[in-house]
């Protein structure tokens, strides 16, 4: 057995025991606001970080007491972290308006204000309060969903996942289900549509290739035991130039005609038509359900802006089948969300006021003459206050994000710093370690700042941000 060296053995000897620890007051005060077994393996686990850095590499020179507040550090970096909300605001720089790790969609005000006045107690959510009987959590979202897209019925469950997995479950498992090869797509988190068909219990049949698809392929494609033809609308990506794909109101006519049913995964969840804004043209709820499609589905947090959801609409006997499926109720969503998607959805009854109201969509709308003055402004003061970096702006794009509006880049006017004394990296890392975390971009060298994805007073807060970890000037 090899033995320590001498070196290490004596450095580690300095280590403080885990009872001597608890008496430090500032450690003591923690066992009030989070409890003693909470700070008690907090101080053993610094103990032992400790431990392991002195072990591995043992400083030439490390008193006692210098070893003690190191475990002290240690220690109360751990406990500030259980104290501080881990799910807590940040500040989005990166330009991408539906960031999947910064939450995707931001709230609406009225949104948040219904969680806040009508959920922090008990809350109307399945009693008639008429009848005082149980009653169906989602119709008020049904209401909403039919006046907004005419279908017959609507649900929702927690993610378009989900939707499209008790869609195909509900109505073809053990059956076939004819999916374009050019739409069997690939998204965040490793979401392919095979794998879904496959654990919903549905039989995928591929046809086409990936650039084109005809009529006659999902005709021949059409057996016995052939139970939906489903569309799928390629949420993050294009095929462009030599393709061609079958419009939906041909594969309702195909379908139809056969008895089969049509799904229809339009993904992003428009509700308005974002082509008169200069957009490419997108799916939307609306035009899906009036081509005739049996069962939409999509998401309820990107194009529309709520929390994460999975919306399903369509004929009422199919939707009807999906509320009784044994699977719906692991999929159903809460009071948070229903109270959410409820809030949200009322602004789009009348569009001026979801374009107004809605986040996601002011983001969108946000023009290039706004933003250039905005990080003209910011520019201008990172000089001012902020010395060892430069600010400057450049022009740039933003992304919608999540899979929404893919390959449309939406011009905007960038932040651009270059920090003289530490490296981009570095400046990025602590912009993401301060509080409240801030999100950018690197590129050649320089953290950029998008203020397309700035929300009301992040501005200051960056900049105040950039002052204390570059310096002040003089």
């Amino acid at each position: 057995m090899k033995r320590q060296n001498q070196p290490a053995a004596s450095v580690l000897r300095k280590l403080p025991s885990v009872d001597t620890l608890l008496k430090e007051p500032q450690l003591e005060s923690y066992i009030a606001r989070i409890g003693r077994n909470a700070v008690v393996n907090s101080v053993r686990e610094a103990v032992e970080e400790v431990r392991k850095l002195l072990g591995a590499e043992p400083p030439p020179e490390m008193d006692e007491k210098a070893i003690y507040q190191k475990v002290i550090d240690a220690a109360g970096g751990q406990l500030e972290a259980i104290i501080k909300p881990y799910y807590r605001k940040a500040i989005n720089a990166t330009g991408i308006i539906l960031h999947t790790g910064l939450g995707r969609a931001v709230l609406a005000t009225q949104a948040l204000k219904q969680i806040q006045e009508e959920l922090s107690g008990y809350s109307l959510l399945q009693l008639d309060a008429e009848t005082g009987e149980r009653s169906r959590r989602d119709e008020r979202i049904e209401w909403l969903l039919q006046q907004l897209t005419a279908a017959e019925a609507a649900t929702v469950v927690n993610n378009n996942a989900a939707a499209t997995a008790i869609v195909l479950n509900t109505a073809a498992k053990g059956r076939e289900v004819i999916v374009s090869r050019g739409q069997l797509v690939e998204i965040g988190g490793s979401f392919r549509l095979p794998e879904v068909m496959a654990f919903s219990g549905a039989k995928l049949v591929e046809v086409g290739t990936t650039n084109k698809t005809h009529p006659h392929d999902y005709v021949n494609a059409i057996t016995e035991n052939t139970a939906a033809i489903m569309r799928v609308h390629p949420s993050n990506y294009r095929v462009v130039g030599f393709s061609s794909e079958v419009p939906l109101e041909e594969l309702v006519q195909i379908a139809h005609s056969r008895g089969l049913v049509v799904i229809d995964d339009v993904g992003s969840g428009a509700l308005m038509d974002f082509s008169r804004f200069g957009f490419e043209p997108e799916p939307t709820l609306l035009e899906s359900i009036s081509k005739g499609a049996d069962i939409v589905t999509s998401s309820a947090d990107k194009l529309i802006g709520s929390s994460q959801g999975g919306i399903i609409l369509g004929k009422a006997n199919l939707v009807n089948a999906i509320r009784k499926n044994q699977f719906f109720r692991i999929v159903r969503v809460g009071k948070l969300t229903l109270a959410a998607l409820e809030a949200t959805l009322k602004l789009f009854l009348d569009e001026a006021t979801a374009l107004r109201e809605v986040p996601t969509l002011q983001m969108l709308m946000r023009s290039l003459d706004e933003l250039t003055s905005e990080a003209e402004r910011l520019a201008s003061a990172i000089n001012k206050n902020v010395q060892n970096a430069a600010a400057g702006t450049t022009p740039g794009f933003s992304q919608t994000g999540s899979g929404s509006l893919p390959t449309q880049n939406l011009a905007t006017m960038l932040v651009a710093i270059q920090p003289e004394k530490i490296s981009a990296e570095s400046l990025a890392r602590r912009l993401r370690q301060y509080n409240p975390p801030i999100f950018t971009r690197i590129q050649n060298d320089q953290v950029l700042i998008d203020p397309r994805t700035l929300r009301e007073g992040d501005g200051e807060v960056v900049a105040a941000a950039l002052i204390k970890i570059i310096s002040p000037k003089n």
